[in-house]
């Protein structure tokens, strides 16, 4: 008999329904539920590797510990005991900065470990935390903080009402609205043009978003924040500028007015590489428009200008009368709202305290893991020994993966909680693996709050909690408890996680829901429960300046901190950002079958070939004498990888491109699909000392490059 399942996908941000059956415990099909109050029946490609994940015979459902080269399985307790005593031992010998520990990009996609993950790396007492943010989004979190109030209060874009969509460095068509969740992006941007709107792309690539746009022009990577002030010098040159419903609670108009001036179209057009025509073409369309909204990216926030980029983008939608209005830039009104709730978040603070090497900044807690090697690798006091991950593999995932590799295979001790063996992993000492996806409760705290449109959904555990496994917040509550200094903390820390452990995520959800926006209206778990197919809450509504929680209810238009960091980018006018010497600019991108690294471990995300390649050119590839298909050896100043080079009229000209979340060559994991699908990270070419200097982001976009044939 077969039986269905309403549940949500948990593979990306664009939050899904799925119809899954299932005949005897075993899933026999996924696919798109028409009857989502969000998705409307979309679903992508990745939404069937979640069988994969969950029959995967290599995903971990024991403990382990290395012993040699070889794994052992071990029981909970022995696996505690092994955990505690090491990261014990290295905090007694070299004090509680010794320990660091990193969170990664799947994490946010659990509600177990969203909710009690702080409880446990706050009990470490070390300030080395760190986590996919600062290879991702940071900036945008910043340019949140500094000109609302709160990291989360970022603007989504109001995707199915607006008329103009001017879109920087992202590829929604592929992602699904990363920081603006949108399942079936693509069909909204039809949507958009089918309703007599325009969608304008500024990307290095013409990508699979800029092949449903009405433009798209190529700029030079790293280049847009000069674009930005020079759209702003148009709009304020020729009169367009207008706040709004923003006027009475927006400060700081004429000063960036004044710090416009300087940046006007024919002075960046050579920089960025977009002519000063087109620049003025761009900042007139967007500002005749009824409704317009800018919205920017990866390419925008992982480049050495993130944050003057995102916070010029909020500016621009700001200064042309686009925040907080039906089309424009909006903000959620979450069923849980996380802004409301005082999370972790809520009272975050940028920089009271830096990394030891190098000096970066610290924001909510977390230092930029650019400085994670580094940290490793430095004697002295304060040197990193032992790491605790979740759910992440950095080696993949963050700037010079080569290093961080080599410092990782150094620490005295290292716990991981993951399900696999991968390129991090493989270097632990023991393994914490947590339930899958499918076995546990689901509910987007995250991707609500950043989504087109209000909704609220819970999806219980499709199967049962295999005996002899734990939850990931239950591994992190009993690793918080054991960590705890001092009698009377272990003890109060006994009854509190006895406390907790009884509520769990359901009953927390429960609390949520019911102290929320809806919660006067009856919006319970319960309620949720007997909504399988998720509830509509309705569209974004105005909500300024109530929701803003700068302390005097005012946008700061202007921050201080932005304010300081012109004059760097004012050194890259005169350089020109031209690739010099043969040099070439690199770019990441994302395939719609692919996200994370672990996903490579499903055949169905991997088949087919020319997944991992370099994209170049056609004039690039002539220039160097090289054939579309050769193996080329690419270069950067901290490594070297090869690859399949594929040529390409969807690139700029002397800029190249390499999918992330690749490399899986490297001896001693356990991902066997993986590993016959290697191709390489491009994380083996970023490098860890270039960052944005005004928030302490990775600078992934625009690595210089050089590229070769092979030798053979």
């Amino acid at each position: 008999m077969t039986d269905r399942h309403f549940r949500s996908c948990t593979l990306c941000e664009a939050m899904c329904g799925i119809v899954i059956e299932t005949e005897k415990g075993q899933i026999t099909s996924i696919r798109g539920d028409e009857a989502d109050a969000f998705s409307r029946g979309h679903i992508c490609p990745k939404a069937v590797a979640l069988k994969d994940l969950h029959e995967d015979p290599e995903r971990l459902r024991r403990p382990v510990k290395r012993v040699g080269a070889e794994w052992v399985e071990i029981s909970w307790n022995e696996a505690f005991d092994l955990v505690e005593r090491g990261l014990k031992n290295v905090q007694s010998q070299y004090g509680r900065n010794a320990i660091a520990s990193y969170l990664g990009n799947p994490t946010v996609h659990s509600l177990g470990a969203m909710m009690f993950g702080s409880a446990f790396t706050k009990s470490l007492g070390s300030r080395n935390r760190y986590s996919a943010t600062s290879v991702d989004q940071l900036p945008h979190h910043l340019a949140a903080m500094w000109m609302f109030g709160h990291p989360l209060l970022i603007p989504i874009p109001d995707l199915d009402r607006t008329d103009h969509l001017l879109i920087f460095g992202a590829n929604p068509a592929v992602s699904n609205g990363s920081l603006m969740t949108a399942p079936d992006a693509a069909k909204r941007l039809k949507e958009i043009r089918a309703r007599g709107g325009r969608v304008v792309v500024i990307d290095p690539r013409y990508t699979e978003t800029a092949k449903l746009a009405d433009g798209h022009y190529f700029i030079r990577p790293g280049s847009d924040a000069l674009l930005l002030l020079a759209l702003l010098n148009v709009v304020f040159a020729e009169g367009t500028d207008r706040l709004g419903s923003a006027t009475e609670f927006t400060d700081g108009l004429a000063e960036l007015k004044t710090l416009v001036a300087s940046f006007p179209p024919d002075r960046v057009a050579k920089s960025t590489g977009i002519s000063a025509e087109a620049i003025r073409k761009i900042a007139r369309d967007f500002s005749a428009a009824p409704r317009a909204v800018a919205y920017g990216r990866v390419g925008v926030s992982t480049q050495e200008f993130g944050g003057l980029a995102c916070w010029l983008i909020t500016a621009l939608n700001v200064v042309t009368g686009r925040i907080d209005s039906p089309g424009g830039a909006m903000f959620t009104r979450p069923a849980v709202d996380m802004i409301h709730l005082g999370t972790d978040l809520a009272g975050a603070r940028f920089g009271r305290w830096k990394s030891r090497v190098r000096g970066l900044p610290e924001f909510a807690g977390e230092l930029p893991v650019s400085a994670l090697a580094e940290e490793m690798d430095t004697p002295g006091e304060g040197q990193v020994r032992a790491l605790v991950t979740h759910a992440g593999n950095p080696v993949l995932s963050t700037p010079n993966g080569v290093r961080l590799d080599r410092a990782i295979a150094k620490l005295d001790f290292y716990v991981a909680i993951d399900f696999y063996i991968n390129e991090t992993t493989r270097h632990a000492h023991v393994i914490l693996p947590p339930t899958a996806a499918l076995e546990r409760d689901h509910y987007d705290l995250v991707f609500h709050v950043l989504a087109i449109r209000n909704t609220a959904k819970y999806s219980p555990p499709l199967f049962p909690k295999p005996k002899g496994t734990m939850h990931d917040w239950e591994i992190l509550i009993e690793l918080a408890q054991r960590m705890r200094r001092g009698l009377w903390k272990r003890l109060s820390g006994r009854v509190k996680a006895a406390v907790i452990k009884r509520a769990g995520p359901r009953g927390l959800l429960d609390r949520g829901l019911r102290t929320g926006p809806y919660g006067r209206d009856g919006l319970s778990l319960s309620k949720l429960d007997s909504a399988p197919h998720g509830i509509d809450l309705g569209a974004l509504e105005p909500c300024l300046p109530a929701r803003l929680r700068t302390k005097d209810k005012r946008i700061h238009l202007v921050p201080d901190l932005v304010v300081a960091d012109l004059a760097r980018l004012e050194q890259t006018v005169a350089k020109s950002n031209i690739p010099r010497d043969g040099e070439l600019s690199l770019i990441g991108r994302r395939e719609l079958r692919s996200n994370n690294s672990w996903m490579h471990n499903s055949e169905r995300l991997v088949r087919g070939d020319r997944q991992c390649t370099v994209l170049m050119h056609p004039e690039d590839v002539a220039v160097r004498k090289l054939t579309d298909g050769d193996r080329v050896r690419i270069t950067s100043r901290v490594g070297a990888i090869e690859l399949e080079l594929e040529a390409s009229d969807a690139m700029m000209p002397g800029v190249v491109s390499i999918p992330h979340g690749w490399g899986h060559g490297r001896s001693g994991t356990k991902l066997t699909v993986a590993a016959a699908h290697a191709g390489a990270s491009i994380n083996d070419l970023t490098d860890d000392i270039r960052i944005d200097v005004l928030t302490g982001n990775a600078g992934f976009s625009g690595v210089p490059v050089h590229i070769v044939r092979a030798s053979s």
